[in-house]
């Protein structure tokens, strides 16, 4: 199972966004489905069987000894040509320990992961077409996103999330994600 753990924005939070994406929407990128819109804590990859309880244990831990928290959509950002993203504010330390927990929890349950680095979060809005000159210069939708508030919500669940990648040859067609388990924060 090709596998991350996440926090899930509320229905609410998405709509607000959505609000916001629909004033620059257009074909010149690549949009996510709303439905997929969430913070990644931390990518795993392709993770065996075998190893689901224990990870499934270790992040029942994680949820555990981390409080809720308020969190909102903020701002935007970009990563190269590529990718058009919303940022996050309120409790970004909370956010990060938690990303930091997941990702300690999936190691110790002997999932491969890729090198530590420092937790950046974000939402996946939108990718180029193309890269280098060829990308769709991204300024104009930084620009109208840029001053994006998002209503605060109390984070309150840690997400274990499926992406089941796009197997149709349907150009345009993206990943599915399914929750596979969840988990309430209660440090």
């Amino acid at each position: 199972m090709r596998l991350f753990a996440a926090v899930l924005p509320p229905d609410a939070a998405v709509a607000e966004l959505a609000r916001a994406v629909d004033g620059v929407h257009d074909d010149r990128l690549t949009w996510t489905a709303r439905a997929g819109w969430h913070f990644t804590l931390a990518f795993m990859g392709e993770v065996r069987d075998d190893v689901l309880p224990d990870l499934h244990a270790r992040l029942d831990r994680a949820a555990h000894r981390t409080a809720p928290f308020p969190l909102r959509l903020h701002g935007c950002g970009h990563f190269g040509d590529r990718a058009l993203w919303v940022g996050a504010a309120g409790e970004l330390p909370a956010l990060r320990m938690l990303a930091e927990r997941a990702d300690a929890a999936a190691r110790r349950a002997g999932v491969p992961m890729e090198q530590h680095r420092r937790y950046t979060p974000h939402l996946t809005l939108a990718r180029s077409h193309g890269h280098g000159a060829a990308a769709t210069p991204l300024r104009p939708y930084l620009d109208a996103l840029a001053d994006f508030e998002g209503t605060p919500w109390q984070v309150d669940t840690l997400s274990l999330v499926r992406s089941n990648l796009p197997d149709s040859g349907v150009p345009g067609e993206q990943p599915r994600y399914e929750t596979v388990g969840s988990w309430l924060l209660r440090g």
